[in-house]
C-alpha cells in the first residue's frame, strides 16, 4: 500500500467482532482489557493432569448454536465455528446491507495457523479403532484451513476475491494486511477479513511442552502465567480465539454512512530465514517489517503513537522484539507506549494478529491503551514503556501491531485514527 487521497484507495474498518477467552462481546472484551482482567484458566476441554502446563486461554460460554444451525455446527471444526460467530458479530456491527447489492465486489480473506486439525485427528483415531464405516465423511474436509472462508462465502454469497493465509503466529496480521491491499488496488469494495485458532488439545500441549515453550510454574495461579517483558516470564500461554474486521474502501463506507473505527494505512511482511522456532537475535526481519510498514503508511517512525506488541511472554521473543523496537526507533522507542494483549488472553496463534488489530482500532478511536498485566519484575534488558498493569488515557494518531511467527514469519500493520 502507499498513501493516497483517493477515497477508493483508502481502506477503513467498519465492523468488528471477537471471540476470546475474555468475552464473546466486543464491548465486554474491551472493558476487560482496560480493567486488566485475565482470561487464562485451568484447562477444561480435556484432562491436563499429565501435562507440565495445565492452563490455557479457553473461550468461555460459547455455544455454536447461538450462531449456527446444529447440523451445520456439527460439520465444522471449532476454528470454523468461532470465526463464523465473530464474523456474524462483525457483519451486524458494520450494518452492511444483506444480500450484498454487488456480491462480486465483496471478498473474504481468512487465516489460521493450523485450522481444524482436531477433526483430522478424530477421523484418524476413529478409523484405526473402529474401521472405515465409522469415519465421519466431514472429518477431513472440516480440517482444511480454507473451510472458514468457504463457510462465510456461502453464508453471505461473497463472490469476490478469496484467500486463506497460514503463516503461523503472523497469520492474523498478514490476513488483514493482504485484505487491505486488495481493496487498495481495486479488487474489491468490501472484504470480510479475520482469523481463528482452536488448539486446546492434549496433543498440541504435548508438542509445545516438548519444545519447552509453555509456562510450568503457574498451574495453581493461571492468571499470572502470561507475563510479557517481565523478568520471570516462562513461556506463552496457548489460547483460542477469533476476530473479524469488515474492511471497506472509504468511498463505499461514506456512501452508506458507515461508522468508521480507524483507517489501515500501512502493512508489510517478511521472513527471518533464520530458525524454525527461534527469532533472529539480531531481529533483522522484525526491524525490516516494521520499517517497511511505516514507509508504506507514508509516515516517519516518530509519528507512531502506540505499539501493540507481539509480546508472547517467551524469553527469546520479548527480548528480540524489544531489541527491534529500540534499533528502529532509537531514543524515540522510550517515548512510545507498548502493550501486549496476550498478557490477558494468552497466545491464540493464528488468531492473535486479527484480535490485536481490533484492539488497535479501538485504541485509536477511544484514546485508551490497555495495560500489559503481570509486569512485576522488570528485566534490565527490557526497559521500554510496556504500560504496566494500568490502562492509560492518551490521544493516539498512529498505532502499529506486530506479529512474529514460527518459521520466521513477520507481519506488521499500521492504523490511523480516523479524523471526523
Amino acid at each position: 500500500m502507499s498513501p493516497s487521497t483517493d477515497q477508493n484507495n483508502r481502506v477503513v474498518v467498519t465492523g468488528l467482532g471477537v471471540i476470546t477467552s475474555l468475552s464473546n462481546d466486543l464491548e465486554t472484551f474491551w472493558d476487560a482489557l482496560l480493567a486488566g482482567k485475565s482470561g487464562v484458566r485451568r484447562i477444561t476441554q480435556f484432562d491436563p493432569s499429565e501435562l507440565p502446563c495445565q492452563i490455557a486461554g479457553e473461550i468461555q460460554n460459547f455455544d455454536s448454536t447461538d450462531y449456527l444451525q446444529p447440523k451445520h455446527a456439527r460439520r465444522m471444526s471449532r476454528a470454523s465455528q468461532i470465526i463464523f460467530a465473530a464474523t456474524k458479530i462483525a457483519m451486524e456491527d458494520s450494518k452492511l446491507a444483506i444480500p450484498f447489492p454487488d456480491p462480486e465486489r465483496v471478498g473474504v480473506y481468512f487465516g489460521t495457523a493450523i485450522g481444524g486439525i482436531e477433526r483430522a485427528v478424530e477421523g484418524l483415531m476413529v478409523y484405526r479403532e473402529r474401521g472405515l464405516a465409522r469415519v465421519n465423511p466431514f472429518s477431513l474436509p472440516s480440517a482444511l484451513p480454507n473451510m472458514p472462508a468457504f463457510h462465510m462465502t456461502s453464508e453471505f454469497n461473497a463472490l469476490g476475491p478469496n484467500s486463506t493465509i497460514a503463516t503461523a503466529c503472523a497469520t492474523g496480521t498478514q490476513t488483514v494486511g493482504e485484505a487491505a491491499h486488495a481493496i487498495r488496488i481495486g479488487r474489491a469494495d468490501v472484504i470480510i477479513a479475520g482469523s481463528s485458532e482452536a488448539l486446546i488439545q492434549d496433543f498440541t500441549f504435548a508438542g509445545f511442552s516438548t519444545m519447552r515453550a509453555l509456562p510450568t510454574s503457574f498451574n495453581d495461579d493461571p492468571e499470572r502465567a502470561s507475563r510479557p517483558f517481565d523478568a520471570k516470564r516462562e513461556g506463552f500461554v496457548l489460547s483460542e480465539g477469533a476476530a473479524c474486521l469488515i474492511l471497506e474502501n472509504l468511498s463505499h463506507a461514506r456512501s452508506r454512512g458507515a461508522h468508521i473505527y480507524a483507517e489501515i494505512v500501512g502493512y508489510a511482511s517478511s521472513s527471518d530465514a533464520y530458525n524454525i522456532a527461534l527469532p533472529d537475535p539480531d531481529a533483522k526481519g522484525a526491524i525490516r517489517t516494521m520499517r517497511w510498514a511505516i514507509e508504506d503508511a507514508g509516515i516517519s517512525p516518530t509519528q507512531i503513537s502506540y505499539i501493540n506488541a507481539h509480546g508472547t511472554s517467551t524469553l527469546a521473543n520479548d527480548s528480540a522484539e524489544t531489541f527491534a523496537i529500540k534499533t528502529l526507533f532509537g531514543e524515540d522507542a522510550y517515548r512510545i507506549p507498548i502493550s501486549s494483549t496476550k498478557s490477558m488472553i494468552g497466545h491464540a496463534m493464528g488468531a492473535s494478529g486479527a484480535i490485536e488489530t481490533v484492539v488497535c482500532a479501538l485504541s485509536l478511536e477511544r484514546g485508551l491503551i490497555h495495560p500489559t498485566i503481570n509486569y512485576e519484575f522488570p528485566d534490565p534488558e527490557l526497559d521500554l514503556d510496556y504500560v504496566p498493569n494500568q490502562a492509560r488515557e492518551q490521544s493516539l494518531d498512529y498505532a502499529m501491531s506486530n506479529s512474529f511467527g514460527l518459521g520466521g514469519q513477520n507481519a506488521c500493520i499500521v492504523l490511523k485514527r480516523m479524523e471526523v
